[in-house]
């Protein structure tokens, strides 16, 4: 039993997802510095621009903070988009480039570069619709 517990707490994802979390903990106080800076410059009338507010229905209504946290999530948003998504999807195309489809009864997706079968008429990966070649 606890030689299983070790294999699943060893195992790759879990060990990844684990150093994950606490890298995306760390850069969280980093992005909230950032926008605690950003938002230093957006005017409000006590100069703190996270508790800007406004009167609704006898409501004080937060809207610095609602700001303060949509500036976080394109911050964050755009750095995982330029730093992590990008460069996986060049490295995926680029591996995907020069695999070679040696079998004969495989091709390469025009739109994808997946390998898949000949007789495909839609693309397993990126689900693009496929014409149907003949064997010559």
């Amino acid at each position: 039993m606890i030689n299983e517990f070790r294999k699943f707490i060893l195992r790759g994802n879990v060990v990844d997802l684990a150093v994950g979390v606490i890298i995306g903990a760390a850069f969280n106080s980093v992005v909230q510095s950032l926008v605690a800076m950003i938002t230093e410059f957006l005017p409000s009338k006590n100069g703190k621009f996270a508790t800007a507010s406004f009167e609704m229905l006898g409501k004080k209504v937060l809207y610095g903070q609602f700001v303060n946290a949509l500036i976080l999530f394109i911050i964050v948003a755009a750095v995982v988009f330029f730093l992590v998504v990008k460069p996986i999807n060049k490295l995926n195309e680029i591996a995907m480039g020069k695999k070679n489809t040696e079998d004969p009864e495989t091709k390469k997706c025009p739109y994808c570069l997946s390998v898949i079968p000949n007789e495909a008429t839609k693309c397993s990966f990126c689900t693009s619709e496929l014409t149907k070649t003949k064997k010559a």
